[in-house]
């Protein structure tokens, strides 16, 4: 009996870290929280241009351990050999001003920042 919850909050554990992989929302992408997420004009397929002064505004959407890519959501490897989540290979960013789920103030910020859509 001991044996089998063990297990089963194994199963839970593993299967509840893939909600924190972007999902799609009302026509946009988002994180686990609902929060919305952001591509960059500047960055190029499969690698990140946002660097330590962007990524205080725009955090890089980053898997949580254990997570696997699918379809045309991926990873990234960002140059300091971290991962950052991409979609169709744009790097993926939240925006620091949205405080809460359903905030898009960072669209169209210095016409290079966009809501990310499926």
């Amino acid at each position: 009996m001991i044996r089998s919850l063990i297990l089963t909050a194994a199963v839970l554990a593993v299967s509840t870290t893939a909600w924190a992989a972007p999902m799609s929302k009302d026509g946009l992408l988002v994180d686990d929280k609902g929060m919305t997420l952001y591509t960059f004009d500047k960055d190029e397929m499969g690698k990140s241009n946002c660097d330590a002064a962007c990524l205080a505004n725009w955090p890089a959407a980053k898997p949580m351990a254990g997570e696997m890519a699918k379809g045309e959501l991926t990873t990234i490897t960002r140059a300091d050999g971290t991962l950052q989540w991409a979609y169709k290979g744009k790097p993926l960013y939240l925006w620091v001003k949205d405080t809460k789920p359903g905030d898009m103030t960072g669209d169209g910020v210095k016409g290079v920042w966009h809501v990310a859509k499926p």
